[in-house]
């Protein structure tokens, strides 16, 4: 019943920026935290930054800098905007949330379709 839908993707030359959005909707009781990963060819999935409710936000070190992570609790959307892009950070980047779909159930992670980057002169 919950469901992340991503936007933002697309082509951008090197020195670049894009922002990237996430929104939750669905059976939602309470959202710990929401964050984004990113998956290149060849690659692992690995994490760009996550940010819990009424915590500090983390980046992975290579992005910190370039990249900022917002939410908008009130629309249970994760932003994630990218400046200085370089070709390496071409991936797909996929949004994940970390949800108690009702207040007496655990909390799952949910995961988006994934939105593509690509970062090319």
């Amino acid at each position: 019943q919950v469901q992340l839908v991503e936007s933002g993707g697309g082509l951008v030359q090197p020195g670049g920026s894009l922002r990237l959005s996430c929104a939750a909707s669905g059976s939602i009781f309470s959202i710990n935290a929401m964050g984004w990963y990113r998956q290149a060819p060849g690659k692992e999935r690995e994490l760009v930054a996550v940010i819990p409710s009424g915590g500090r936000t983390n980046y992975a070190d290579f992005m910190k800098g370039r990249f900022t992570i917002s939410r908008d609790n009130a629309k249970n959307t994760v932003y994630l905007q990218m400046n200085s892009l370089k070709p390496e950070d071409t991936a797909v980047y996929y949004c994940n949330a970390n949800i108690h779909p009702s207040r007496w159930s655990q909390s799952y992670d949910y995961w988006g379709q994934g939105t593509q980057v690509t970062v090319s002169s």
